[in-house]
């Protein structure tokens, strides 16, 4: 245990919220205020605050665990030796039988960008395996396709949060800030009291909305369909920024003649919001000098999610708002590292530094940073829930680090079938997740404050999480275990267990890439609050210049002064865009319906989501006393007028049926639900599994599953 209080991040969202960890009595770890940090300048959440609580060696797993008898048996302590062993063998006798792609890798959003890198290269360069993904792939994959479309790179917030309070208006998309990430709500709130305008976009009256100057409330999947109504209106009345569209943008007339097809009584007819209101926001967003767009789950969990972010996109070109001061498109990441969680080599078809793994002199380069030859490297895989829909068929076995996927996963009762088809499966767990219950092998690995690291913040913020605590007894780090079984499977060099040294090699292979890393040392992380990538390892004259003299008006010492040091890049796309000819790229879309639209059978919408208590699967979450007691178990969130035509009160268990299964949990009747809609929290297995009835069907560009629209009936349960 540390003596002093440690300078350290929050291990959930990807605010990435600063905190300090002191040692309190009894070996406990407490939560201190860390107010220089400037995302959240001190303030934290009930996660937050009770993280260490996942530390307590009663809630984590201290000890391997190996399946007993002939893999029907129960999970039984091992030692380390006897669990990698079998780890080894069981990847190894399955590529042997079947082939390198009947291994598959699936990692997670919270995973540093140290195990992130270093296990995409274990996929490739150990197993030659072309059959990884993360579960990063459910949470922003369609604004990632969609901004890298449209601008030529992704990063979630191309400015940072600061800037938010500046702007005049801002419309947030399917984002509910106040439960999901509740410090960064001061940043809207700022915003109004500086006299700029909050317009939200929700089926829910959600705290959040309750905020608003506007509210929004379209039926779930139509977000596509509202944004081209808003452009439609942009256009009609004038509003456009035409010297803009011509000096900075291409492809506008085949995006202008798309959203003129969605006027605004075809577009309440669709969504079930007034024309009123669309005036009312296309007002608020055009009258100020500068304005945002930001969306979230809500756009982007949809068979159409890069189409529909494509579509906000559009209104923020086609008025002038972005690359710009104070005006943006921004998407607000969700998971801790899922920015960098993607950037890095964990994504089916990308190499680190956000290199595609398809493009030859990506592979060139990445393939000589590790010693191998480019055509060794495998092509491009599955995503995420193709992965895991093809378990236990074409993929036999798999190593899971970092994520829960039978509770987290669409359709999760297949996904659940599929993982228990597996020859074989190993896990890597802070705790024993719904998910690590059906591993052959159980691995416990240390966690956030236990071990040095870095992440990537939605702002795009690299930020360096430091050791706080010793870990118990018998846990071990993920890049001890990638080690251990790279040796077993026959390569003894190129997976180190620092992570300061698995950084400096990232630093390498991401030099020259869209996320270029190259410029960021451990040693500037340590002195600065972050640093803004892309940061490449040397920057021109003026931009030292300007570095090296912040640095001294602060007081500060420069780091890396043998070199020009670039000064990292908080506002991208001011001089221009990252595409060849530099300029932004509008998408022709046009409206079209969910997947799965209500009929007589399953005349009811459900969309899915979180509450402030808990997070993702709750695999953590759900082990703290404090946030149980907030939030204990889910619920089936309803309008009174459909409450009454069930004839269900307030507390009644209700089950929700779709064509993929049926989940029960007591009814929450409340009028700021649509009367068409209704809303369950993701973070719970067994009958209140809201994830055993979404739908899985994907995105064609971003392979994202349609969690936030599909059909179902209510039905109460009696007795």
């Amino acid at each position: 245990m540390q003596t002093s209080a440690t300078p350290t991040h929050c291990p959930y969202c990807a605010l990435q919220c600063g905190m300090n960890l002191s040692p309190a009595a009894g070996g406990r770890v407490e939560v201190t205020e860390r107010a220089d940090f400037p995302v959240n300048r001190g303030a934290l959440c009930g996660k937050g605050r009770t993280a260490p609580e996942v530390l307590a060696a009663g809630v984590r797993l201290t000890s391997p665990l190996v399946r007993s008898g002939d893999g029907d048996g129960t999970l039984v302590p091992a030692s380390w030796e006897e669990a990698l062993d079998r780890i080894a063998r069981g990847l190894a006798g399955t590529r042997a039988r079947h082939g390198a792609d009947a291994v598959g890798v699936f990692g997670g959003g919270g995973l540093t960008n140290e195990k992130a890198y270093a296990l995409g290269k274990f996929a490739r360069v150990v197993l030659g395996t072309s059959q990884i993904d993360y579960n990063g792939r459910f949470c922003m994959s369609s604004a990632a396709a969609a901004g890298t479309r449209a601008f030529g790179l992704d990063r979630g917030l191309p400015f940072p949060l600061e800037d938010i309070p500046k702007t005049g208006c801002v419309i947030l998309v399917g984002s509910n800030p106040a439960e999901t990430m509740p410090p960064s709500l001061r940043y809207f709130t700022e915003l109004k009291e500086n006299g700029g305008t909050l317009i939200v976009v929700d089926p829910r009256r959600t705290r959040t909305a309750e905020q608003a100057d506007l509210h929004l409330a379209p039926r779930p999947g139509t977000d596509l369909a509202l944004a081209l109504g808003l452009l439609h209106l942009v256009v009609a009345e004038g509003r456009t920024d035409e010297a803009y569209i011509r000096e900075r943008t291409t492809g506008w007339e085949e995006a202008r003649a798309a959203a003129m097809a969605h006027w605004p009584e075809y577009v309440e007819r669709i969504t079930g919001v007034p024309v009123p209101q669309l005036r009312e926001a296309v007002r608020l967003f055009c009258e100020p000098e500068a304005a945002m767009v930001l969306t979230a789950r809500g756009p982007e969990q949809q068979s159409k999610g890069t189409d529909t972010v494509g579509a906000w996109i559009d209104l923020c070109l086609a008025t002038g708002r972005a690359g710009r001061p104070l005006s943006g498109y921004g998407c607000l990441t969700g998971q801790g590292n899922g920015q960098g969680g993607r950037e890095h080599g964990q994504k089916a078809d990308q190499l680190p530094g956000y290199r595609k793994l398809t493009d030859p002199a990506a592979r060139r380069h990445v393939a000589e940073v590790w010693g191998v030859d480019p055509d060794s490297l495998p092509g491009p895989g599955r995503s995420a829930y193709e992965l895991l829909d093809a378990l236990g068929r074409d993929v036999r076995a798999l190593l899971l680090m970092g994520s829960n996927p039978v509770v987290s996963a669409p359709r999760a009762a297949h996904v659940e079938e599929r993982i228990r088809s597996l020859d074989f499966l190993a896990v890597c767990d802070v705790v024993l997740s719904e998910t690590a219950a059906l591993a052959d092998v159980v691995l416990p690995v240390t966690q956030w404050a236990e071990e040095t690291g870095t992440t990537t913040s939605l702002e795009g913020r690299v930020l360096l999480r430091r050791r706080a605590v010793t870990p118990p007894p018998g846990v071990r780090s993920d890049l001890e275990v990638l080690h251990e079984l790279a040796a077993r499977l026959g390569v003894e060099k190129g997976f180190p267990t620092d992570a300061e040294e698995v950084f400096e090699e990232l630093r390498r292979a991401s030099a020259g890439g869209p996320a270029d890393y190259s410029g960021i040392t451990y040693r500037r992380l340590a002195e600065e609050q972050g640093v803004f990538w892309p940061c490449p390892a040397t920057a021109t004259t003026a931009e030292a210049a300007t570095t090296a003299g912040a640095a001294m008006a602060a007081g500060a010492a420069v780091a890396d002064t043998t070199a020009a040091v670039h000064p990292g890049t908080p506002r991208l796309f001011l001089d221009r865009f990252a595409t060849e000819d530099g300029r932004a790229r509008f998408a022709a879309v046009s409206h079209r319906p969910v997947a799965e639209e209500p009929d007589e059978e399953y005349p009811v919408l459900l969309t899915t989501g979180r509450v402030v208590s808990q997070y993702q699967s709750g695999a953590q979450t759900r082990r703290v006393a404090e946030l149980n007691a907030a939030a204990p178990g889910p619920f089936v969130e309803l309008h009174p007028r459909l409450a009454a035509r069930l004839g269900a009160a307030e507390g009644d268990p209700v089950a929700v049926v779709s064509r993929r299964g049926r989940a029960v949990a007591p009814a929450r009747i409340t009028d700021s639900i649509r009367p068409d809609t209704v809303f369950m929290p993701f973070h719970w297995p067994g009958e209140g599994r809201a994830n055993t009835l979404t739908n899985p069907a994907l995105d064609p560009t971003s392979r994202m599953p349609e969690f936030k629209a599909c059909a179902v009936r209510l039905e109460a349960v009696r007795g």
